[in-house]
């Protein structure tokens, strides 16, 4: 990121969408200014409106939020630009394919349109604007002014998700110079797995009004660009699904970190409980055929506590002063992650809370590490939610290196051993719930929100002290740029 005025609001607007729910207040400080001094600029939405997702144009500086029924075009300095309507309109969650389609015998009622999804395609100058009504059918809208340049809607490939909440769904797109861009798609299917799958890559045709929109990159008879949930895991775990907390690409994979629920015995126990586990799931950008699916669990521990439920993640690079630190390069990628306390809530978390760091090299060498073992023969696939039964890895005389994108065999794989992150800071009574990193001046800096509406500045991650403002009450989680923080600490 290139260190310009706006990228401060780029910086602060993750740190708000996370952590704001379905808050209407977006505040920015429009320039550096002393204690005593500090002013806001504010917008505001309607009384009745969320904001749901927030993106920044990285070359313009512009803001494009979504919103239920709305989405916005803003300036830098929060002044609105331009707005397009996406709802309400008369749906029914149980109408598939929706009405648009076809006539559905369900009630219809006013139902609003929950922005779910919200990117920038840069190549094509345009905005991908999801929301919830229709079976989550996307708009794709033309950055400079929200004109509709298409809305697909007419084929089950362009359903991504029913599920009716903000923050259901994540995408990541990896742009080619000569091809069309793909989309990965993740999501809950809440209960649904027939018609949405968890995972999926899509084409980002340059043709907005193109009929192949969002379809699968491949597909025949028995192969696609997909993962479904079985059927026989809901009779394992009837309310089981998977659900996406963060998403990005690096190198030649996609990444996505996830909560899963799973069945587990209790120590000295000999009946199963559900947990929460969370895990990072990995996929070769140039995988078709989805056999280079791997997952991993992650975890935080600090003096004997265990730190398990995901809550918010963030990938940064590491900086010159902590890459010294942890002995990596300071362009390695690191993950920065907030993880509440245990593992048995998933709407209820604990207000205990640990940031944590994650290398992302090291977590790519234990999914390495695991390749190789399964194609020695050694295990089992160990994916308990996608093959119910035990499957035992088949061996194989091939070299794995670190860009191996898997075999019609032994895939897809799950590694059993928990890669844990570097405790850097722990709260036991705000819980941390949103993280993002920058480096600045060669230091690595982490800022969280929390859930009373505050933002820290991290120790150990610089040699910058903490710091801490108060950004607004629980129900108004807004915040500010970040100039002020980060003179603050040019000054040590």
């Amino acid at each position: 990121m290139r260190a310009m005025p706006w990228n401060w609001t780029c910086l602060l607007s993750h740190l708000l969408m996370v952590g704001m729910g379905s808050s209407t207040l977006l505040t920015r400080q429009p320039a550096p200014l002393s204690q005593k001094q500090r002013s806001f600029v504010t917008f505001r939405g309607e009384p009745a409106e969320g904001f749901n997702h927030l993106v920044v144009d990285e070359r313009t500086g512009h803001i494009y939020l979504g919103a239920v029924n709305r989405i916005y075009k803003l300036s830098s300095d929060l002044k609105v630009l331009v707005t397009h309507e996406t709802g309400p309109d008369e749906d029914n969650p149980k109408c598939y394919p929706p009405r648009i389609v076809q006539t559905c015998n369900e009630p219809l009622t006013t139902t609003n349109n929950v922005n779910k999804m919200l990117l920038i395609d840069y190549k094509e100058n345009r905005l991908i604007a999801c929301g919830s009504l229709y079976q989550g059918i996307c708009k794709l809208l033309r950055l400079e002014d929200l004109f509709k340049l298409g809305e697909p809607y007419h084929k089950k490939e362009h359903y991504l998700s029913g599920v009716n909440e903000s923050g259901s769904v994540f995408g990541v797109i990896v742009s080619y110079s000569n091809l069309d861009d793909k989309l990965f798609i993740a999501t809950a299917v809440d209960g649904k797995p027939e018609y949405f799958p968890t995972i999926s890559s899509r084409k980002l045709t340059k043709n907005s009004e193109a009929d192949g929109m969002f379809a699968y990159v491949f597909h025949d008879e028995f192969v696609a660009s997909m993962i479904k949930i079985p059927s026989d895991t809901f009779t394992i775990i009837p309310d089981f699904d998977i659900y996406y907390v963060y998403g990005f690409s690096s190198g030649n994979f996609v990444y996505f970190l996830t909560l899963q629920p799973e069945m587990v015995s209790p120590p000295g126990s000999t009946t199963k409980e559900q947990v929460y586990t969370s895990k990072l799931v990995r996929l070769c950008k140039e995988d078709t055929a989805f056999n280079s699916y791997v997952e991993v669990p992650i975890g935080c521990e600090r003096s004997g506590v265990e730190y398990r439920l995901l809550q918010a993640a963030y990938l940064s690079k590491a900086g010159a002063m902590l890459g010294r630190t942890l002995g990596v390069h300071p362009d390695d990628d690191l993950l920065f992650t907030v993880f509440s306390k245990g593992q048995k809530r998933k709407m209820k978390s604990l207000d205990e809370s640990a940031l944590c760091i994650f290398i992302l090299k090291q977590i790519n060498d234990r999914i390495k590490g695991r390749l190789q073992s399964c194609y020695r023969g050694e295990g089992t696939l160990d994916l308990a939610w996608l093959k119910v039964k035990d499957i035992p890895c088949s061996s194989a005389l091939l070299t794995i290196d670190d860009n191996f994108c898997g075999l019609d065999m032994n895939a897809p794989l799950g590694v059993s051993d928990m890669v844990r992150g570097i405790p850097v800071f722990t709260e036991d009574r705000d819980r941390m719930t949103s993280v993002i990193a920058y480096v600045y001046k060669n230091h690595s800096l982490a800022f969280v929100g929390t859930k009373s509406g505050k933002l820290k500045k991290m120790p150990g991650t610089s040699l910058c002290p903490t710091l801490e403002l108060q950004m607004g009450s629980q129900s108004h989680r807004a915040t500010v740029t970040l100039e002020v923080l980060f003179s603050s600490c040019s000054s040590h």
